[in-house]
């Protein structure tokens, strides 16, 4: 079995999310990187939604254990990482996933 790349993103006591990055868009699906900012570094993290017929969506949340001191720069690696995500694993990724709507 493939090992999963990505983690549920949790919230920590000491770590504080960084306001998110506008969403691109890769093949279909809304990346939205959401850096954590944790003893000066920014984490890897972010979600990935797609959007559904009936109006609602699909998302994931996920964190790497990437960091990086540039807030841009980790918005960017993230935005490659999620991108590839996709690219590699395609609909995979909402296995078990719920359905939002609003």
């Amino acid at each position: 079995m493939i090992k999963r790349w990505f983690s549920w993103l949790g919230n920590s006591d000491n770590a504080t999310t960084a306001k998110a990055a506008s969403a691109i868009e890769h093949k279909g699906h809304d990346i939205i990187a959401a850096p954590e900012k944790m003893a000066g570094q920014y984490r890897v993290s972010g979600v990935i939604r797609k959007a559904l017929p009936d109006g609602g969506y699909q998302q994931v949340a996920f964190e790497r254990s990437d960091t990086l001191s540039d807030l841009q720069g980790c918005i960017e690696l993230t935005q490659q990482k999620a991108a590839r995500y996709i690219d590699d694993m395609g609909e995979q990724i909402f296995v078990g996933a719920s359905v939002e709507h609003g």
